[in-house]
């Protein structure tokens, strides 16, 4: 698996989760409960990891409407 997005907002990466999730690219959330345990996700952030296979489409989807 390849890392897709990084983030230290546990909700960017659920939304990129869903935005994967409606093209039926599955993805999963490194670090989800980090905030839990040490009370803090910039260490280093959350993760979305998505298969090889997936992960250029993945890319385009998630910065697709992102504007920065």
């Amino acid at each position: 698996m390849q890392i897709v997005l990084i983030s230290s907002f546990i909700h960017e990466i659920q939304i990129a989760q869903l935005k994967l999730e409606n093209y039926g690219i599955p993805s999963l959330i490194i670090d989800e409960n980090l905030n839990l345990i040490i009370g803090t996700s910039f260490v280093e952030g959350y993760k979305l990891k998505v298969f090889e296979t997936d992960f250029e489409q993945a890319k385009s989807i998630i910065h697709l409407n992102k504007t920065t």
